[in-house]
């Protein structure tokens, strides 16, 4: 499969609550984001085996900040997708923010181990998304709950990340302050897409402001002014998000396909 063909696979089988007919061995990757946990299975190919997610605020701003409320989540999806398969699956692989280090690093791997998963692998988010969309030379954009990461690639090889604190979680504090609701009520009206045209002016600054700090990441990083950018995430489900987060950049983006599922499905592929 093609990557973009692989994303629109793995949402089929999500939502549907089905398993492709693929041999095994299988890797699995565990993606435990500020707003959503999502377990994704895959072939030794990278294609999509399948997957279940969770909402959830059990990370936040890409520190896990309830362990056995993760950990829980995360036995859920596994005995979900396990029975679906008629398997059992026994190693995963995490991922982090770019530059999360220490005992912060080493929680999503305690994490998915209490569940019953055997660590093999922790990559940052937006390598695992550049693998799903089969990037070797470009940029890609990973907007989180809590953090933003970049990762640069050239040739195949990594040689620039980092991140900082902005994401989909400053959308919901936005949309909480203008309608003068609870936080976990804007969480739900920013998942709504038929409410997307009616909140975007009120959020346009945000998404102005992560192109400003995205922009600001790469100052000084000249050389990859004309690399191709890719932007996946939460936040890049809006409705109308590309054409803005464009128009704020400077130059065109690119958003993939259900692009809360590829950094899901990227870390899979490292599983």
């Amino acid at each position: 499969m093609e990557a973009y063909e692989k994303i629109y696979k793995l949402h089929e089988l999500m939502e549907t609550k089905t398993v492709a007919d693929l041999p095994g061995p299988y890797k699995v990757g565990v993606d435990l984001g500020t707003a959503d946990v999502v377990l994704v299975v895959a072939d030794e190919a990278g294609n999509p085996v399948a997957g279940s997610l969770r909402w959830a605020s059990v990370v936040r701003d890409g520190l896990v900040v309830d362990f056995r409320g993760a950990m829980l989540i995360v036995e859920e999806l596994k005995a979900e997708v396990e029975a679906r398969m008629g398997i059992t699956l026994d190693k995963g692989a995490t991922a982090i923010p770019p530059g999360t280090v220490g005992r912060n690093a080493l929680a999503c791997g305690h994490v998915i181990a209490g569940a019953g998963l055997e660590p093999v692998c922790q990559v940052d988010e937006p390598v695992a998304a550049a693998r799903a969309l089969g990037i070797t030379h470009g940029i890609v954009v990973d907007i989180g709950g809590g953090t933003t990461g970049i990762a640069v690639l050239r040739n195949g090889e990594l040689v620039f990340t980092a991140d900082e604190p902005t994401g989909g979680t400053h959308v919901s504090l936005v949309l909480a302050g203008a309608y003068k609701m609870p936080f976990e009520e804007a969480e739900l009206l920013k998942r709504d897409a038929a409410q997307h045209r009616r909140i975007m002016p009120v959020i346009l600054p945000v998404i102005e402001k992560m192109a400003a700090v995205v922009t600001a990441m790469l100052a000084g990083q000249e050389e990859y002014h004309d690399y191709p950018v890719y932007v996946v995430g939460g936040t890049a489900c809006l409705q109308g998000f590309e054409t803005e987060f464009s128009k704020a950049f400077g130059r065109k983006v690119h958003v993939p396909p259900h692009p809360l599922l590829v950094t899901p499905l990227g870390i899979a592929m490292f599983g």
